[in-house]
């Protein structure tokens, strides 16, 4: 996400060496001057081919410092590529002021061009990067660069509000703007981070940082979707973007939801066949470090769970910017690590045809607080049930394991020391009786109601263990306010019933024989996202909190319940 160091993407990627013969020596120019269109200078350091003639280009722009990236080009450059790795405006060496994304995509419009028209290029340019450095790479393809031939995007950010629906930035991500802060990296030792993401109002927390910052700011005073965050968008305007794309995420990336989205985005029907058929996408059992172990936290994904991702991305190149037919688009277009099982699988589209959507309901006697209550989750529906009741107080807000190095906003976590909570409703199914595949997106709807003009409902699937592990698989929320849309604010009415859906974004579990589904309600995911103060005042500005009695109602009239995408078993390999 936006507070990530360049370490994520650049090591993580490259655990793993490409096999092919090496081909040619490197030279390299350091800080070639680039001219954008209004005259402000970016700098690329240019690694090439140590020999005559013209060679496709990658080009990695990054606001995380060009400096570190001979890893790439030292496993590219040998096998026939120019790699040009861009600082972007008001970053490293480059000129102007750095406002993120703003000027990313006209900037990277120029950026492809002028690789394009260098003596040593074949005139065929492909982008690469993650996280910030994959978003800004949607910002330029929509902008239509007549010499951008394909873009591998990882890890990938979405528009404005979308993983984040508060209409905030996360606490965490304060960290970030302090680190991109000026044209060098920051020094992120000297903040307390932990104590920071307690602070209020939001708005402030810049200035309680230390490092006063307009763009902090401005974002909090357009806590809603609309003209100031247009530019940022991208996801509204696919049918702009012509180029064939890698896209690459991981299950438990903290910015998931925007791969899986992208793909679908791509081969709609609507899309021009030449467009659809150029589309690949890749998840595997990672977090926003791709590739870079096969055991997260307590969870070991087996020894397949690490690929030569590298070779990956030389075979796309080498298909999209070289010609050459080595096969990579004649598989399927969609490779997916089912996690559980442990074992890759391959398939023809996302989300997948064969999928059973099943409502779970939740169930209880109006007693699921808690790891130890009453709560069920059943396929049979509701009849005659009392609504679950807790207490939500923003002061002390139900937790969200992360690490505090920020590096990952949450894993496989096990919850049950959060689900020994009262403010947590816990609804959780028998055993099932055969291994069964959840693998999809995942959707809830709950109607619920609170004694507040706003307040937040958390939504969590989990799979429990024989040991009684609570592994955490995907999770949601919805801010009332928001319920209609995030462009559509409004406060809700004290005491009324009213229907909440909750986007989970997707997950690919296998349920093993006697293991148990589960599902965690709540009000706050902190410090995942900002705690709502139950007050109704303007986002972010207000220091003052009041607690919120909450009800989810779960009776004939009132069904809520959660969307699993079920997956009818085929042929697979045989588990690790």
């Amino acid at each position: 996400m936006l507070r990530r160091a360049a370490f994520i993407f650049l090591i993580a990627c490259f655990n793993v060496p490409l096999v092919a013969q090496q081909k040619y020596e490197i030279k390299i120019d350091f800080n070639q001057r680039v001219i954008m269109r209004d005259g402000v200078e970016l700098s690329a350091d240019v690694y090439r081919p140590d020999a005559p003639g013209k060679f496709p280009v990658i080009l990695s722009r990054t606001p995380y410092l060009k400096s570190s990236v001979y890893t790439f080009a030292k496993s590219f450059v040998p096998h026939g590529y120019v790699w040009v790795a861009m600082d972007v405006r008001g970053r490293g060496d480059s000129d102007g002021k750095f406002i993120p994304y703003r000027n990313d995509g006209v900037d990277g419009y120029d950026a492809v061009e002028w690789c394009a028209q260098q003596p040593w290029s074949t005139g065929k340019v492909g982008t690469i990067g993650g996280s910030y450095n994959g978003r800004i790479q949607w910002l330029t393809a929509v902008l239509q660069p007549p010499h951008l031939t394909t873009m591998i995007a990882l890890v990938t950010p979405s528009d404005p509000f979308v993983e984040f629906p508060t209409g905030l930035p996360i606490p965490l991500m304060i960290s970030w703007y302090h680190m991109t802060a000026g044209h060098v990296s920051q020094n992120m030792d000297a903040v307390d981070w932990a104590k920071l993401q307690w602070h209020l109002p939001i708005y402030d927390m810049d200035e309680a940082a230390g490092r006063p910052n307009k763009v902090w700011k401005e974002g909090i005073d357009h806590a809603q979707a609309g003209p100031y965050w247009e530019p940022l968008r991208y996801q509204n305007k696919y049918n702009r973007v012509k180029v064939p794309v890698l896209h690459i995420s991981g299950w438990y990336d903290d910015e998931q939801v925007g791969t899986p989205l992208n793909f679908i985005g791509m081969t709609e029907k609507s899309q021009p066949e030449a467009v659809r058929t150029g589309q690949k996408l890749l998840m595997g059992p990672w977090p926003h470090a791709i590739n870079s172990a096969s055991k997260l936290g307590d969870v070991d994904f087996g020894p397949t769970a690490i690929i030569d991702l590298n070779g990956y991305w030389l075979r796309w190149f080498d298909y999209w910017l070289k010609g050459v037919d080595n096969g990579i688009m004649k598989e399927p277009p969609v490779r997916i690590f089912v996690m559980g099982a442990n074992y890759w699988t391959d398939e023809n589209e996302w989300p997948l045809a064969r999928t059973q959507y099943t409502k779970y309901f939740l169930r209880s006697s109006g007693r699921a607080n808690s790891l130890y209550g009453d709560g069920k989750l059943s396929t049979q529906a509701p009849s005659k049930e009392p609504a679950d009741q807790y207490i939500y107080d923003p002061a002390i807000p139900t937790p969200f394991i992360t690490e505090q190095t920020f590096a990952q906003i949450g894993g496989p976590d096990d919850y049950r020391p959060i689900e020994r909570r009262d403010d947590v409703l816990v609804y959780t199914s028998p055993p099932v009786t055969e291994d069964t595949l959840i693998c999809g997106p995942v959707r809830a709807q709950i109607y619920a109601s609170s004694s507040a003009k706003d307040t937040d409902f958390m939504a969590k699937l989990l799979d429990v263990w024989p040991t009684g592990f609570a592994q955490r698989l995907t999770d949601g929320m919805v801010r009332a306010r928001f319920r209609q849309g995030m462009d559509r604010p409004e406060l809700i009415e004290p005491g009324k019933v009213y229907v909440f859906n909750i986007d989970l974004w997707n997950t690919c579990q296998t349920f093993r024989k006697d293991h148990r589904i589960r599902v965690e309600i709540s009000s706050s995911a902190f410090p995942k996202y900002d705690r709502n103060p139950n007050t109704g005042e303007p986002l972010g500005k207000t220091a003052s909190m009041q607690t919120a009695d909450e009800k989810i109602y779960h009776d004939e009239e009132h069904p809520s319940f959660i969307l699993l995408p079920v997956v009818p078993p085929k042929t697979a390999p045989a588990p690790n």
